[in-house]
């Protein structure tokens, strides 16, 4: 996913240009720390308590010099109008939220307005098209026939949790003035495998696999998660 958002960053933005960036739900702080290496301003917004401290000492590791670029808040993501004005941010990230949110276009709607115009919105979701597959690749035929016409789902840490479908999110997108410009698939092929599995030997091959088919039809469709990236006009 990190190679799909670079790409979408250097085709919308002047090669060196230092961006403003918003993460919304920042978890540890793995996307704000390699977007403030790469030179840019980022803002990490996080509710949860526990990786705000995670990302907080993630950042007192790093060189003075990145540690000037980040600044991190506890809050939600659906105050983002409390936090900041419209406009502030180049690009929105919002990377694995809109699951544990039970009525995701407001925040979505909220996201757009932090966008200047051109800015970039970035979102990871979970793929209610393709939620048949992890039940039907493990034999759970009872729930892979419930998944066919279903949002919900339960994840791994055991929460009952929702699923997106492309066709409306690209229309959320378009009413709210940052239209689709570009969508990925994101774990096409290595879903399905145990957290605890070891690293493949050759995980530059994996993952090349895993990005080919991530842009590729009809892979990209079947994927666990979809990466959406909106351009606000």
């Amino acid at each position: 996913m990190a190679r799909q958002l670079d790409e979408q960053i250097a085709g919308r933005f002047p090669v060196g240009q230092r961006l403003r960036v918003l993460d919304v739900g920042m978890g540890q702080g793995t996307q704000a720390l390699r977007l403030a290496r790469a030179g840019h301003e980022v803002t990490g917004l996080e509710r949860d308590a526990t990786m705000v401290a995670t990302a907080r000492e993630s950042l007192a590791s790093e060189p003075e010099g990145i540690r000037d670029r980040v600044r991190i808040l506890e809050g939600d993501g659906r105050d983002t109008g409390v936090h900041f004005l419209p406009g502030s941010f180049d690009v929105v990230l919002c990377h694995g939220v809109l699951m544990y949110v039970e009525e995701p276009d407001p925040l979505v709607a909220g996201l757009a307005r932090m966008l200047a115009p051109g800015g970039l919105l970035s979102l990871l979701v979970r793929n209610a098209d393709a939620l048949a597959l992890r039940p039907g690749l493990s034999e759970d035929w009872p729930g892979t026939l419930a998944a066919f016409d279903g949002t919900v789902y339960r994840n791994r840490l055991g929460l009952d949790v929702r699923a997106d479908r492309l066709a409306t999110l690209t229309a959320t997108l378009a009413g709210i003035g940052a239209p689709l410009h570009a969508w990925y698939g994101v774990r096409v092929f290595t879903d399905t495998a145990p957290d605890d599995a070891e690293p493949p030997a050759d995980m530059d091959t994996l993952l090349a696999a895993e990005e080919r088919a991530g842009r590729t039809d009809p892979y990209r469709a079947v994927a666990a998660l979809l990466h959406l990236c909106g351009v606000r006009g």
